[in-house]
């Protein structure tokens, strides 16, 4: 080892001489570089047995290329990555240049030495089991099938955590989204250890206020969009966080945001943890980050259904009821008036239809001005509606007009429920005006008897009430 040729790379000048001052002694000689550029003429000047490479204080966005070019013309050659626990986004695309290890800093003076000794003696890349890589793919079918079928988004994440535990080794998985105020909360979880993981975070919400948003990989993943790997809890930097990672037999920790690109609004993460800590290799990773965009795709779609369920919702509203008043409007009333007719003749029970309007609307429309008008049709329907049982329908059937269904209810019991209509509209206040009257038409569907033909008697006997001197009610001729 003590004839072996190392290149440490890292933009920070302090580090460098730490670095130096600290590991030189692991080599026959040991060159620095500050930048890619003064790496490159080195490796193309010398031979180096290891190259390190520390990713402290490098950007992603604009040396992420410039890393992989030196790391792809090492060709094999041992490479160590140096990488920051809240930064291994790094990792599969610098896995797919050329074959390296990593250690996931910050790292101690005892493991430093250990993982540059490894690769100095023996050098390896972390690989896959194939029974683990296996497993992962299987895993990204069954998630790919168990979202077809669903469409709430709690129902969505608590299915995403169970199935996410069959990860190999895997002890908790769980699920952060970003909520309607715009702050992350813990979705759903799922251990088959039972791990409560908002205990150990110490709440379940609000987490981009949570003191550990900066410690805890889902968290990092979900505020940074951007994997996290936390390969000993006690790198987080808190203390009381590590003991109870320990304690409840978590080493390995790894956060995947939710399939959003960097510089995009925050979605969320999924957040997987281990019982033992090991290196994961670059198809490991991918299959990670593909299971993290697979599941943000789901919840979007989860959203997208409910979005849309909300708008069909809005838009049946809008086609069936009446905007001023919020009963039924004329079309909806008519389909529900033919719906209760096939049911009254099917379980051969009676059905009857009131009909009514407001005796002299127009005349206070003309006094008191059209904004009275639409408060005394509103004032009208609630009234009614206060009078009228839950089955029974009321329908605005055109402008002072109003229609009521009146299901398992003979005329002579339908005239009773109109008298208290007339009596409890005639005693209500009118805002803007005097109190008003209504007169009304009732009559019970007969044998045989159309929708049109029963509209048509309850309208002759509400015309009858107007004749007779209105506020009143009339039955329907048979």
């Amino acid at each position: 080892m003590a004839q072996q040729i190392g290149l440490f790379l890292n933009p920070v000048g302090q580090r460098r001489v730490d670095f130096q001052g600290m590991y030189a002694d692991m080599f026959a000689r040991l060159f620095i570089a500050d930048g890619t550029e003064q790496a490159t003429l080195l490796l193309g000047q010398e031979r180096v047995d290891l190259l390190i490479i520390d990713l402290e204080r490098f950007d992603s966005s604009f040396d992420l290329d410039a890393i992989a070019e030196l790391i792809a013309r090492r060709a094999g050659a041992p490479v160590l990555l140096l990488c920051p626990f809240i930064s291994a986004g790094w990792l599969p695309a610098l896995m797919k240049a050329g074959p390296l290890a990593y250690a996931i800093a910050p790292l101690d003076d005892t493991d430093l030495r250990v993982a540059i000794t490894a690769q100095l003696d023996t050098p390896t890349t972390s690989g896959t089991p194939a029974d683990d890589l296996r497993a992962l793919l299987a895993l990204r079918t069954r998630m790919q099938q168990a979202l077809l079928d669903v469409d709430d988004i709690t129902n969505v994440a608590e299915q995403i955590c169970v199935a996410l535990c069959d990860v190999p080794g895997a002890v908790h998985a769980s699920l952060f989204r970003m909520d309607v105020p715009g702050d992350l909360q813990l979705e759903a979880q799922y251990s088959p250890t039972g791990l409560n993981l908002a205990r150990v975070l110490h709440r379940s919400d609000r987490l981009l206020q949570s003191p550990l948003r900066h410690a805890f990989p889902g968290l990092v993943a979900a505020c940074s969009n951007e994997m996290a790997l936390l390969d000993a809890p006690a790198k987080a930097g808190e203390p009381e966080l590590a003991l109870s990672l320990v304690d409840k037999g978590v080493e390995m920790v790894i956060g995947l945001p939710l399939g959003a690109a960097p510089g995009s609004a925050l979605a969320g993460s999924l957040c997987l943890m281990f019982g033992r800590a090991r290196q994961f290799s670059c198809a490991e990773l991918d299959s990670f980050m593909a299971l993290a965009q697979l599941a943000g795709f789901g919840l979007r779609m989860a959203a997208m259904s409910r979005e849309n369920e909300a708008l069909l919702g809005r838009v049946t509203h809008l086609a069936t009821v009446d905007a001023l008043t919020g009963v039924a409007n004329r079309r909806h009333g008519e389909h529900l008036l033919e719906l209760e007719i096939k049911r009254a003749r099917r379980y051969k029970v009676p059905v009857a239809l009131i009909g009514f309007d407001i005796d002299r609307f127009k005349a206070i429309n003309d006094q008191f001005g059209h904004p009275v008008g639409d408060a005394a049709l509103r004032t009208v329907a609630e009234v009614t509606q206060s009078v009228l049982r839950a089955s029974d329908v009321l329908i605005r059937s055109g402008g002072e007009e109003f229609l009521i269904i009146v299901p398992h209810t003979s005329a002579i019991d339908a005239l009773k429920i109109a008298e208290k209509i007339r009596v409890a509209v005639a005693q209500t206040d009118i805002a803007g005006c005097d109190r008003l009257t209504i007169s009304l038409g009732v009559g019970q569907l007969a044998d045989q008897e159309s929708a049109d033909a029963l509209m048509q008697r309850v309208d002759a006997a509400l015309g009858r009430a107007k004749r007779a001197g209105r506020n009143c009610v009339e039955l329907a001729m048979s």
